[in-house]
């Protein structure tokens, strides 16, 4: 989570004014790139976001995400889970540049550094063993007699 100070964009022409951006927009943007970015299964939340998303509410995209700006530099740390199967190292390396690229495109602001955190890894999930219809798996081939 970023402090509640906005970040003051520099403007090409001061005339027109200031530019502020709240510490949100940015963690929304580095949760969506990075979210965005394949291999990743999902972004580290507290438990009171997952209890929030069981309930229906909307998938917050900025968690996982915190920013350290110190002056004029902005330091990312993204918290992920990835599929089971991939590059670790490349996938993280993935996270860096999408991330960097939005920011950039999006706030033209330049990053000191982006540290991408695994946090775990998630499996694939196997299909159901058990036959809802045929619990006990009986066959059927002592009444085919009759």
């Amino acid at each position: 989570m970023a402090e509640d100070t906005n970040i003051i964009l520099e403007s090409k022409e001061p005339a027109l004014g200031k530019i502020e951006v709240a510490p949100q927009v940015l963690e929304i943007i580095v949760g969506i790139a990075a979210s965005q970015t394949e291999g990743v299964a999902r972004m580290r939340g507290s438990l009171a976001n997952s209890v929030t998303e069981l309930f229906g509410r909307k998938e917050q995209h900025g968690k996982g995400v915190k920013l350290v700006f110190d002056g004029d530099e902005l330091a990312v740390d993204v918290y992920v889970y990835l599929d089971y199967g991939v590059a670790v190292p490349k996938v993280a390396l993935a996270i860096q540049d999408s991330v960097k690229q939005q920011l950039l495109f999006m706030t033209d602001l330049d990053l000191r550094e982006v540290n991408v955190h695994v946090e775990g890894v998630i499996p694939e999930k196997t299909a159901q063993q058990v036959d809802p219809d045929n619990l006990f798996n009986q066959t059927d081939e002592g009444d085919s007699d009759q």
